[in-house]
């Protein structure tokens, strides 16, 4: 069973980091795809965020039931934290988005979306409603619903208990509540009538379980008659897995947020109660009273009679006899007058045909990627692997290829072509479309309605195949992609994309400048053409100066980067802002950063956005020179500290002793440090020893859950869920005089001041008499908060413990921030260094 799961992780990973990559079934995969083109019912799971869908449960409706299964995520995950780089906001969206895409292609569900942008915790409904647009956002679920068409609704989360859970997580399940009543109602959102039809579904249900009552003891004890319940753990012998194993393989996909788990097995119960629509009478099937065959629609019954008969005769060794069968299926469908099902069961009649058939169709690019007025060359090749009569009677696409070719496609003979396309001068550059526009802190901005909710961006650039199958005309669409192969990687797929003639950036994202000495920036420009030529400008603030005001840019190559250096010139108080690069092409003015996000686990993504970097003429002083770094779960921090000026090394577990740690004044843990590297746990003796002979140690938040180490701290400390959301709370002094506060600079309430996202989170609320708790804090209508920043005297040294969200405000080039983390490095080096001159 291991090795049977170990393959089907590779075949998984093989498809999620190709997945422009062409399909190549088995046989077992084409019969169960036939078993779902039989079954004509959908489930919609709904919560909050990439993560919060039960795998399980989407699986076992997706794999088990054989229904058409879709999660719609409120949120892409963007407030979140990020375990494998340093992306956050619109960035880790990105990410997260192409993992649930990826966890989705594991369990055989679709992936929805609405407009909501994730900002981060939330601890009740109203909070979250405040930053939300909620008219905008359960517009957005109502379309979900109506698009999606679902029979039963399940939500994640219970919508009567708020303030008990994550604020967006309870709003998930009362949006969806009230989406399940306006979704058939033609004076809600009328405008969406345009594109999609009313629609009620049967039955709304909650996805319960023991945590909801506190304790399995106490689920025990409950009436369960208004609950329906699954093994979740059934065995699939054409997979060779159990439910449960698929559905671990699918939640491994959300490796940003450390979700890679070890697969389960077994008979496992899963829970759903009855909320709302068409009481059960057996609470037994979610579908019950719903004609889930062909019989539902009006002239499905010939359709479904024969593919019951494929069904049930299913050829595993050839496939392809049942294309003849399929066709005649494929006619009749097209004369059904449900537009619905006749959508979307024609695409899946066609994907199986296509597979039945073996059928290979590609369009390679020479190129990943393409300016408008560009021609791009491509490589086209069409494979009929079966005995079957198919006909390749032309090729074309959206813009102006449109070529015949009248090519009987024998059995097993491969046919290239070369084919030229054009790129359009009105091709708008690919980028995630929710990122286009600037939107406000809890919603994206979309123009296009037709956009809302999709996963991505529609690939513009596509390949229609205009096939003849046995004298039926099928299309088939293939998006264009570029297939190519490295030495070491093997055979490789990227998505073709358009991008600008130029893209530009400045290197610092941050630049903070202790004093009015000027300081040179570099700017990027990268030629997206061939022969480029122009200028380029740096926007920026009045009180400052940029040198020179126009510099000349000449560029040959496509691909190639030219780098330039403008002076900034800070003014003498303090003042912040922002500069942007501008370059001018022929008139035209480009200022957005192009970003290739490139992990192996999920498709490159490219993103254009705004380039700006915020300047700082900061009132800044520190102590101590020498930093030493450990990384935990990906920040920025070593970057933020170099920018006012201290000498950051990153060091590695194996690098951590007491020799190479007497070089640094100070040690700062990343975040999560002690969540996630194993190896902390044989160091710890040497921190705190460190510490006790005069160095600084820096502990940014950690989870209480899955702490790696026996002795967090020197002295008693115990971790917390307490968190302060709201970024502009009340920051009171407790210790007003102490040296944190006041050494080298002087920290006082405008400091706090412009914080993003939250104050900060996972507070210790239990501690040790030898710590001194230095500030207090919380959101309305809580308790003080007074574990955010804690020092500790230990030995010759301080020891620190801290759940600001530091990582959050230095790239925003929050100021006070800076201010207080010089602090934090500084104490006590005063007092070292008067006691080194008493020595001499």
């Amino acid at each position: 069973m291991q090795r049977q799961l170990l393959y089907l992780f590779i075949f998984v990973f093989t498809l999620t980091i190709q997945a422009q990559k062409p399909k190549t079934p088995s046989s077992s995969e084409i019969y169960e795809s036939i078993q779902k083109l039989n079954f004509l019912g959908s489930v919609l799971y709904v919560a909050a965020h990439p993560d919060d869908e039960n795998t399980r449960l989407i699986s076992y409706m997706s794999n088990h039931v054989k229904a058409r299964t879709a999660y719609l995520s409120l949120t892409r995950g963007d407030g979140g934290q990020n375990l494998i780089g340093p992306e956050i906001r619109e960035l880790l969206g990105v990410i997260r988005t192409q993992e649930l895409l990826a966890a989705r292609s594991v369990d055989g569900g679709e992936q929805m979306f609405t407009r909501a942008n994730d900002f981060g915790y939330s601890k009740h409904p109203d909070e979250t409603l405040e930053i939300w647009n909620k008219d905008q956002v359960l517009s957005d679920v109502v379309l979900a619903v109506r698009r999606f068409k679902p029979d039963v609704i399940i939500n994640r989360f219970d919508h009567r208990t708020p303030g008990r859970s994550h604020g967006h997580h309870t709003t998930s399940a009362m949006l969806s509540l009230e989406a399940f009543d306006l979704a058939n109602d033609k004076s809600a959102y009328t405008y969406q009538l345009k594109y999609t039809s009313l629609w009620q579904p049967k039955r709304l249900f909650y996805n319960t379980s023991w945590w909801r009552y506190g304790s399995r003891e106490e689920f025990d004890k409950v009436d369960k008659s208004n609950m329906l319940s699954f093994d979740i753990g059934t065995y699939y012998p054409q997979k060779g897995l159990s439910n449960n194993e698929l559905a671990s393989l699918a939640s491994s996909q959300h490796l940003c947020q450390g979700f890679g788990r070890m697969a389960q097995r077994g008979s496992q119960q899963e829970y759903i109660e009855f909320l709302k629509g068409e009481p059960l009478v057996n609470n037994k099937d979610v579908f019950e009273g719903i004609d889930t065959s062909w019989n539902r629609v009006k002239g499905g019954k010939a359709v479904g009679n024969i593919l019951s008969t494929i069904e049930t005769n299913f050829n595993f060794k050839n496939p392809s006899k049942h294309i003849p069968q399929l066709l005649e299926a494929f006619k009749l469908l097209q004369k059904i007058d449900n537009k619905h099902w006749k959508t979307q069961k024609t695409k899946e009649l066609k994907s199986i045909i296509e597979m039945c058939a073996g059928l290979y169709l590609e369009a390679s690019a020479e190129t990943n990627w393409a300016t408008p007025n560009e021609t791009v060359n491509l490589n086209i090749e069409a494979l009929n692997r079966s005995e079957l009569a198919i006909t390749l009677v032309s090729l074309s696409n959206n813009e102006d290829l449109n070529i015949s070719k009248k090519i009987v496609l024998k059995n097993n003979i491969k046919y290239p072509f070369k084919e030229v396309i054009k790129i359009p001068s009105s091709a708008k550059p690919t980028t995630p479309y929710w990122l286009t526009n600037k939107g406000s802190l809890g919603m994206y901005k979309v123009d296009n309605k037709n956009l809302i909710g999709l996963p991505e961006t529609p690939r513009t650039y596509t390949i229609d195949f205009n096939l003849l199958v046995n004298n039926v005309p099928i299309t088939i669409t293939k998006p264009i992609i570029q297939r190519y192969s490295k030495p070491d990687k093997g055979e490789l797929y990227r998505p073709f994309e358009i991008i600008p003639e130029v893209s530009v950036k400045i290197t610092e994202k941050v630049i903070i400048l202790d004093s009015d000495n000027q300081h040179d920036i570099e700017v990027i420009v990268k030629a997206g053409r061939d022969n480029i030529e122009g200028s380029v400008k740096v926007s920026h603030p009045n009180d400052w100066s940029v040198y020179p005001a126009q510099q000349k840019i000449n560029i040959a190559n496509k691909g190639e980067e030219q780098t330039l250096i403008f002076t900034i010139i800070p003014p003498k108080n303090q003042s912040e802002g922002f500069i942007s690069p501008i370059v001018n092409i022929n008139d035209n003015n480009y200022s957005k950063e192009l970003i290739e996000i490139n992990y192996e686990h999920i498709p490159l993504q490219t993103v254009l956005l705004p380039n700006k970097s915020k300047i700082v003429r900061l009132d800044i002083k520190k102590k101590g020179e020498n930093i030493a770094y450990i990384q935990g779960a990906g920040d920025v921090v070593p970057e933020s500290l170099e920018q006012i000026g201290y000498n950051v090394r990153v060091l590695k577990p194996n690098e951590i002793n007491a020799e190479t740690l007497r070089r640094f004044d100070a040690v700062v843990l990343g975040i999560r440090a002690y969540n996630t590297v194993e190896d902390l746990k044989f160091k710890q003796k040497i921190l705190f020893d460190f510490v006790a002979k005069g160095g600084n140690m820096i502990v940014q938040y950690n989870t209480s859950y899955g702490i790696k180490v026996n002795d967090l701290t020197p002295y008693k400390l115990k971790l917390s869920r307490d968190r302060v959301t709201d970024e502009n709370a009340e920051v009171r002094f407790l210790n007003p005089g102490h040296p944190v506060l006041n050494f080298p600079n002087k920290i006082t309430q405008k400091d706090f001041k412009g914080w993003t996202q939250e104050r900060g989170l996972y507070f210790p609320n239990e501690w040790d008499d030898a710590y001194t708790p230095i500030l207090s804090m919380n959101d309305k209508g809580e308790s003080a908060k007074d574990g955010s920043l804690l020092v500790a005297q230990y030995g010759k040294g301080y020891y620190i413990y801290t759940g600001l969200s530091f990582f959050r405000e230095f790239p925003a080039g929050v100021s006070g921030a800076y201010r207080l983390f010089a602090n934090m490095l500084s104490i006590g080096k005063e007092e070292l260094k008067s006691e080194a001159k008493l020595n001499d």
